[in-house]
């Protein structure tokens, strides 16, 4: 840790930058309204390295003769000891945080001018939360083969920079993948599995403002995927809407719900139950916004009523949940404006709660 870093802490909310230290054992941290804060280093995990801002010993002056100085010249030596110190490479190693032994692995883009989203450049950085160190491989698919597009080693509990690009290559970034190895430099360790995963990048995300959100890594918002999140590598779907209404449905045939009395009922067989919630349609939300969430599930709603239009008098249940009635809502103007034809009505309380719609084929 060295004056400039900046830090977060570890038994409390905050963070700032280093501005110093009292003994060996205290950091003092400028928080965002310029108070110094005195915070324990074993309290403090480096998320920022500043090499740059490193305050120097100032150069030793020799005496120089009083003819000279008032000329106005006055020579500057540095000693010989002070020149091996300017030259001598500048390290750094994260300090180890409390619950960091559990991989958590990300691919972060970050706007370079976030105030114009629709022509500024990007970067790309490898975020490593955990206190192993990675080899990593980043690289783009090319029909059926890969290509390299950045490689290296990042430390533990810090960030690497990739790579800079525009909006010119961002076709080659729709399918990429990050292949990555844990390992401890000379001190043991719980081995972690090799991780390779494939990640397919939604790129008209970059020309929209809200999909880069504020996190604890960066200053400006970012768009980060997961790669391993609490030691399990990452999963995306790849499935359409159509494969997903299928499985649904397919699922729904096949199950079969025991009568809760033993009483006759009007038989369910002829309702069709489309779950519209979103961990049923996808395996990950990851990096989609609520509203792309929304999008998705009114899209599986209007294929559905789609299949099933010539079939008078079919009824179908769409289970959207009672939540906040964002949905609901949504699918109640849907029937009111481009399916007039169509009764709706609430779905059975008893088997649905408040959080079913009916609709009825006409």
């Amino acid at each position: 840790m060295k004056i400039g870093d900046k830090v977060r802490f570890l038994s409390e909310v905050g963070g700032g930058i280093v501005t110093g230290f009292q003994g060996k054992d205290i950091a003092l941290v400028e928080d965002a309204d310029g108070f110094d804060i005195p915070m324990p280093v074993r309290e403090c995990v480096v998320i920022d390295a500043d090499d740059y801002n490193i305050k120097r010993k100032p150069v030793a002056q020799k005496d120089v003769p009083d003819a000279a100085k008032s000329k106005g010249a006055v020579q500057t030596v540095k000693t010989s000891m002070e020149e091996e110190e300017d030259e001598r490479p500048i390290t750094y190693r994260a300090a180890e945080r409390k619950g960091g032994d559990v991989l958590n692995v990300m691919l972060a883009f970050v706007p370079q001018d976030i105030k114009a989203i629709s022509s500024t450049g990007f970067d790309a950085y490898i975020i490593n939360d955990s206190n192993y160190t990675l080899s990593f491989a980043y690289l783009c698919a090319e029909g059926h083969n890969w290509r390299v597009r950045s490689w290296g080693t990042v430390q533990p509990n810090t960030k690497f920079y990739i790579e800079e690009f525009d909006k010119s290559i961002l076709n080659e970034l729709e399918h990429v993948a990050v292949q990555v190895l844990a390992f401890k430099d000379n001190k043991s360790f719980m081995i972690k599995p090799a991780v390779s995963v494939e990640l397919r990048i939604d790129t008209v995300k970059f020309y929209k403002l809200h999909t880069f959100r504020e996190s604890i890594f960066f200053e400006e918002p970012s768009l980060i995927y997961d790669i391993v999140k609490d030691d399990m590598p990452a999963r995306q779907t790849f499935l359409n809407a159509d494969d997903i209404k299928d499985a649904l449905l397919a699922k729904k045939a096949v199950d079969v719900i025991p009568a809760r009395k033993p009483e006759a009922k009007v038989p369910q067989s002829d309702i069709v139950e489309i779950d519209l919630h979103a961990h049923e349609l996808l395996d990950s939300t990851a990096g989609m916004s609520n509203g792309e969430i929304l999008n998705y599930q009114l899209d599986v709603f209007r294929k559905t009523l789609e299949e099933y239009k010539s079939k008078k008098g079919q009824k179908i249940v769409f289970i959207h949940g009672k939540g906040d009635g964002v949905l609901r809502k949504a699918i109640l103007q849907e029937l009111k404006y481009k399916y007039k034809n169509y009764q709706s009505q609430d779905a059975s309380f008893r088997e649905y709660g408040f959080g079913a719609t009916m609709v009825t084929i006409r």
